[in-house]
């Protein structure tokens, strides 16, 4: 496979392209997170990685292939973003405990005009957490970088999570075996 660019400086999707064996580097792309209204959850989360993508194509400007993407929580139809703060990520994780909510990535993959873009969800049910085990977590992992405030492969996941429905690598950040289908088509 030819190299790619991962528009993205999510440590999680770099390791994910390393264990894959996929060669890449990384260009980190200076678009928001901005959206329209109107827009599906899956549609929010493909139009954001469609403006990283497109921002690092205008950066590299060269044909090479780039790769972007973007995840989003949502519970009860209401997005969930990264959390700011401490308070925040309880709040969060708080919300969040007991519940069933969607993890959507939103995939663009683009070589010059050609465009590949889907968007992959995965359906995660927690635990009831008590507030120790929020508070635990939050204050070890300060997982303010990462929307829904939490990462599954972390000690949240470990001790949190009662179920998934889908891939599992898609609520790290990217459905690798997915990707690498669609890099296989382009």
């Amino acid at each position: 496979m030819n190299k790619i660019i991962l528009a993205s400086q999510s440590p999680r999707r770099k390791q994910l392209l390393e264990w894959a064996e996929i060669p890449f580097e990384v260009v980190v792309s200076d678009s928001d997170e901005l959206f329209p209204p109107g827009l599906s959850p899956d549609a929010i989360a493909i139009h954001i990685a469609r403006k990283k993508a497109i921002a690092v194509q205008h950066k590299i400007n060269t044909d090479a292939v780039v790769l972007a993407a973007d995840t989003i929580v949502v519970l009860n139809e209401n997005i969930i973003g990264k959390p700011v703060h401490r308070e925040e990520a309880v709040s969060i994780l708080y919300a969040l405990s007991g519940e069933k909510h969607k993890v959507i990535t939103g995939v663009v993959i683009k070589k010059g005009e050609k465009e590949i873009a889907f968007a992959d969800i995965t359906e995660v049910v927690f635990h009831e957490l008590t507030v120790e085990q929020i508070e635990f977590y939050v204050d070890k992992y300060k997982p303010y970088d990462k929307a829904g405030a939490y990462a599954i492969q972390e000690w949240i996941g470990v001790v949190g999570i009662k179920s998934i429905h889908g891939d599992f690598y898609n609520v790290m950040g990217l459905p690798v075996s997915r990707v690498i289908q669609e890099l296989e088509k382009m």
